[in-house]
């Protein structure tokens, strides 16, 4: 299928996928192509890399630009054929995806043999860059994922994570921590944060210039933060309905117990979006409204188009999940974290998985450190159970958009009686929870609703402190029938969107009584110091 990525040899598709190119697109592709090589044969002096991969002065000579002149020539005409190629989406979808993947993977950037600017680091350093990358390798291999940073730079509590607060509850799903107010006086509603349990709480308190924790807590709200537990085997049974009830409903509750306050205001991020949007729609059916406003970042409720990672599931894979670890037959397992981590790395495969081949293992050199990486580097487990409702429920079936279709703590979800305030962020290059899919958030739930859309991707886009002035978001306070009409309609502001929430979450605050200087209460005692037990868990070591 690859032959001739690194050379002048015209690559090819299976033929059974040949087949299903229309002839005359297929002879459109194959002139474009050997019209391009062509030029590239008979103007070698005109080459122009442009890919970042080939940036280095190294690239610069001529075999070197023919090299990657023709493989990205190759990338193209194989491209433009899987494209071509007539399928149901979700074969097309494989396709490119699978097609892409080995095109990544077959860049002469990747291999010594092809590669100048390896080859001058072995010359330059008499082969101790060699030695130094075979000794990465060896370590990456223990450990079962490419190192994204230095991992012995940081130390959650020390210099992440290390926002002042106290655990005030613990059960075996999560820990609940109270954070110290930063104010004299504060909202008299108070904010609970639900991150996703896919990964440690901390992507939402860093370090102290990116912390959205902080910058809440600085903006008045008194902060608590639900910590969850990294799964072990003794938790494989462990439902999504636990998650719901006896994670973000008990939650709630406690966060109300301890302000003594009637409501509160919640944020979901990502799959914490998911969760939460359920609990609201449990507690919905329950004629309970504890909540004044909810905030979903990154969340996805509509599943119908949920990006890259539909790749990944269908009714075979899902079903193969079910037998194994789901519960079918009495099997419960658990469902790594590892493995998820990995999953998500070759989502970006030049990125998050290339980049790092050939500056850890080719060149011998080992990755600065940098807190956004160590955070994604450390991952969690889901149990089985937990995890087979998530894909079955939502990636294949998409029921939550299907009102009374799922019962959950034993009421029948339907996300249009969720009334409240909602304020639905998403990110423009987001790989994982596309914005347009983000966006029909606003026709699900039924209250006054507002919409913002931010620059970069999944987890960047998010992390954006208004100091650093960086990116861009859109706004639009109206809710239009289409994406593309709100996008259409919206002003591009300059800057990060953190200002523009928090003004909006002010309105839900309540009024502002004077801070309190006690964690907890009579009932839910502090129980250890911020960033507490649970979040320091690693994969394998969780107890």
């Amino acid at each position: 299928m690859f032959a001739g990525m690194n050379s002048g040899s015209t690559p090819s598709l299976a033929p059974h996928h040949m087949a299903l190119i229309p002839s005359e697109r297929l002879t459109e592709i194959q002139k474009d192509y050997f019209a391009e090589l062509a030029h590239l044969a008979t103007n070698p002096e005109a080459i122009e890399l442009k890919d970042r991969r080939f940036a280095g002065k190294a690239w610069h000579s001529s075999w070197s630009k023919i090299i990657a002149a023709t493989y990205l020539l190759n990338s193209r005409y194989l491209m433009n054929l899987a494209k071509a190629v007539e399928a149901d989406e979700k074969a097309k979808q494989k396709i490119l995806f699978t097609t892409e993947q080995m095109i990544d993977a077959l860049s002469p950037s990747n291999f010594i043999a092809t590669n100048p600017e390896v080859l001058e680091n072995i010359i330059s350093s008499q082969g101790q860059s060699i030695q130094n990358g075979i000794v990465n390798l060896l370590g990456d291999m223990k450990k079962g994922k490419v190192s994204l940073t230095d991992e012995s730079a940081f130390e959650v509590g020390k210099n992440i994570a290390t926002t002042e607060g106290q655990v005030v509850f613990r059960c075996p799903l999560f820990e609940l921590i109270q954070y110290k107010p930063a104010t004299e006086t504060v909202f008299e509603r108070p904010y609970l944060m639900v991150p996703p349990c896919i990964n440690k709480y901390y992507i939402l308190d860093l370090q102290p210039d990116n912390s959205v924790v902080r910058h809440m807590v600085n903006e008045g709200h008194t902060v608590f933060l639900v910590s969850w537990k990294n799964p072990d085997n003794s938790m494989a049974k462990v439902t999504w309905e636990d998650y719901v009830g006896g994670g973000v409903i008990k939650a709630i509750e406690v966060v109300q117990e301890i302000s003594a306050s009637k409501q509160i205001n919640i944020l979901g991020f990502c799959v914490g979006g998911t969760l939460t949007s359920c609990a609201l729609a449990v507690l919905a059916a329950r004629k309970e409204n504890p909540v004044a406003s909810v905030t979903l970042l990154t969340t996805l409720l509509d599943f119908s188009h949920s990006g890259v990672l539909d790749v990944f599931i269908d009714e075979t894979m899902v079903k193969m999940r079910e037998t194994t670890i789901g519960g079918e037959g009495g099997n419960f397992g658990m469902m790594s974290g590892l493995d998820l981590g990995n999953t998500f790395s070759f989502l970006r495969p030049n990125d998050l998985v290339w980049n790092y081949v050939v500056e850890n293992y080719l060149k011998g050199n080992s990755p600065p450190p940098f807190d956004l990486l160590y955070w994604n580097g450390d991952g969690t487990n889901l149990p089985g159970a937990m995890y087979c409702w998530y894909l079955r429920h939502t990636y294949l079936q998409n029921d939550l958009i299907k009102p009374n279709t799922v019962t959950i703590c034993g009421q029948k979800i339907d996300l249009s009686k969720i009334t409240i305030p909602a304020y639905i962020y998403a990110s423009q290059e987001d790989h994982i929870v596309p914005w347009k899919s983000a966006y029909e958030s606003t026709h699900l739930l039924k209250g006054k609703n507002r919409f913002v859309l931010g620059a970069s991707g999944h987890i960047a886009g998010v992390i954006n402190p208004p100091a650093k002035n960086k990116r861009y978001y859109f706004e639009n306070d109206a809710i239009a029938k289409t994406s593309d009409e709100w996008l259409a309609g919206a002003k591009e502001i300059k800057g990060s969107w953190w200002p523009n929430y928090t003004k909006w979450l002010a309105q839900f605050g309540g009024k502002k009584v004077p801070a309190k200087t006690t964690f907890g209460n009579a009932k839910y005692k502090k129980l250890e110091a911020a960033p507490g037990k649970y979040v320091k868990e690693k994969i394998g070591t969780a107890v």
